[in-house]
């Protein structure tokens, strides 16, 4: 049997996306009989951006923690391979062996989405990813990415895709959330920087609205950032409702007109997956690894406020629009499962063990 270390500090500093892979990896890896796991992390949270105590405990993670405290745990827990899922800051016993999750370079891509700490951080961080005995990218744009940006050998790279919390096993529960539902209305679903860009959607609404077209409310579940304001003030009928549970995150994608995600740049694209494992149909636009994980299943549109407009008229005025968007995406998702993520992420451990 092997025994895994597993970095788990991302459930300790985030929300998003990265906290979802780490859980499910966990649940899908929790089911192999050949496997141990170790949760490795910092057990103290910091998700909120007060400062300066989110400076102070990012410092003691990254710094303190990662390079006089990990390495002697890990030593002490006697693991054979230690997976770092989101960053290689943590130092490990020489002899161990090590592979570290690559969830993509947006932080190359687009330096300006992202607080100074965090793209001098990144750049140490990705500095070290030669050191690993294999790289996993959770997906092919993510994998050319490194070979383009990093220059690391195809040799060092498994492609292995996130799974989706909606796509397998019993039915997902669904509860009302705390506040009353529009009839109709489109829904995004992300954390609220920049890089996600809801500027565009301002401006689709806009246009929208000088051209004597009334689209239906949006409403936006994710936390806001800081820098976000940017965007401009938002419509009228815009409801922003923070996080959200699972289940009421399940009753919004079975009765929204549509997902629309205008993000810019994706390493995967989680919401993508879970919609459409929902039978809400997709609005996106043919950017990074979003072609390559909505497949033919949404209604793609270009980076464009007029773009989006014609693609919200699609969905809102054709039927056949619609219902072609969520016949192609339920089998599209079926592809993405935890269980499958970590049945292939055990064959990366096992392949370097050998």
């Amino acid at each position: 049997m092997l025994r895994v270390a597993i970095d788990t500090n991302g459930l300790y500093t985030t929300r998003a996306g990265v906290a979802r892979y780490i859980r499910g990896l966990l649940t899908g890896l929790r089911t192999l009989p050949q496997v141990e796991i170790v949760e490795h992390a910092w057990k103290v949270e910091n998700f909120e951006y007060r400062q300066p105590r989110r400076s102070w405990r990012t410092f003691y993670r990254e710094i303190i923690w990662a390079n006089f405290i990990s390495r002697g745990q890990l030593r002490r827990n006697e693991v054979q391979i230690y997976h770092a899922t989101f960053a290689l800051y943590h130092r490990r016993p020489a002899a161990m062996k090590c592979i570290v999750t690559l969830h993509d370079l947006a932080v190359l891509r687009q330096p300006e989405r992202f607080r100074r700490w965090h793209r001098v951080s990144a750049k140490r961080q990705l500095a070290r990813l030669s050191s690993a005995d294999k790289i996993i990218c959770i997906s092919r744009f993510t994998a050319d990415e490194a070979m383009a940006l990093l220059g690391l050998p195809s040799s060092k790279l498994e492609v292995v895709y996130n799974g989706c919390d909606f796509s397998s096993g019993p039915a997902p529960v669904e509860l009302p959330p705390a506040f009353v539902v529009p009839d109709d209305y489109f829904v995004f679903v992300g954390s609220l920087e920049p890089g996600k860009n809801l500027a565009l959607l301002n401006q689709t609404y806009a246009l929208a609205r000088s051209k004597g077209v009334t689209l239906p409310p949006l409403l936006i579940v994710g936390a806001r950032w800081s820098g976000v304001a940017g965007e401009g003030a938002p419509p009228a009928d815009w409801r922003y409702l923070g996080r959200q549970p699972d289940e009421a995150l399940v009753y919004l994608y079975r009765r929204a007109r549509a997902l629309v995600f205008p993000s810019k740049y994706e390493g995967f694209g989680l919401p993508v997956v879970e919609a459409m494992a929902l039978g809400c149909p997709v609005i996106c636009s043919r950017v990074a690894s979003l072609p390559e994980v909505g497949g033919t299943a949404p209604r793609y549109s270009e980076l464009t406020a007029s773009g989006y407009l014609a693609a919200f008229r699609d969905l809102l005025t054709d039927s056949s629009v619609r219902d072609q968007c969520i016949r192609e995406g339920l089998p599209q998702s079926s592809r993405f499962s935890w269980n499958r993520c970590a049945q292939e992420t055990f064959g990366v451990y096992q392949g370097i063990q050998s």
